[in-house]
């Protein structure tokens, strides 16, 4: 047995902001069918499946589709998305989060994806980090959306560790209730008013020394 806890981390707004890209699809789409959303509707959106993020978009903007309408607006959306991440690199990792991940396989430490997004397989390979995961667990893994605790509990299982040996990192409200539910410590990153929920919230990666990332991991 690992002496270690195990780490997953979500993807957007906690490894990469792709969250900004998101929100420019997603507005873009609202303004094609006639209406807007603001950057707070876009908080609800975080951690959330695209299927339930275009439902809440098209109950926002008081519209109903048809199925295959349905479909192709989320086709159309996913186009937009990559064409705006296609030209991301390395460098679009958010600060701090590399000396975290270096420190992390340095020591051995297992770590998994447990993302919303059926992207996240592309993006981490834009970002060179894809082959330093120990198991990846992404939208096409799972059908049940955060705050449902799916997502992780397979990735707890991929890394062979008990759930409440992993400890989950997390920028969404949806994504912290996800962690709980699966009796995991969670780590909020983002502000203390959103993520009030969370065992330890820090700003950003940048906020949080190496000192506490050895004393959490260590059982």
């Amino acid at each position: 047995m690992s002496d270690y806890r195990g780490i997953i981390f979500d993807l957007d707004g906690v490894i990469v902001d792709t969250a900004k890209f998101h929100f420019l699809a997603w507005r873009k789409l609202a303004n094609d069918l006639g209406f807007d959303i603001s950057l707070d509707q876009n908080e609800q959106l975080k951690g959330v499946s695209r299927v339930h993020s275009l439902e809440q978009i098209l109950q926002w903007g008081g519209k109903t589709v048809s199925e295959a309408d349905f479909e192709r607006l989320m086709v159309s959306k996913n186009e937009d998305y990559l064409a705006r991440i296609s030209h991301m690199s390395e460098d679009d990792l958010l600060p701090g989060v590399k000396e975290v991940l270096d420190f992390l396989t340095e020591n051995d430490i297992p770590f998994s994806l447990g993302s919303a997004s059926k992207n996240a397989r592309p993006i981490l390979k834009s970002l060179k980090i894809y082959d330093r995961f120990t198991a990846i667990v992404d939208g096409n893994d799972v059908q049940k959306a955060k705050p449902d605790p799916e997502v992780f509990l397979i990735a707890s299982e991929k890394l062979q560790m008990k759930p409440s040996d992993c400890i989950v990192f997390e920028d969404s409200v949806a994504g912290v209730q996800a962690a709980k539910r699966a009796n995991m410590i969670s780590i909020g990153i983002g502000e203390e008013e959103v993520l009030g929920e969370a065992d330890h919230i820090f700003p950003d990666f940048t906020q949080i020394q190496i000192e506490f990332i050895k004393k959490i991991v260590t059982k």
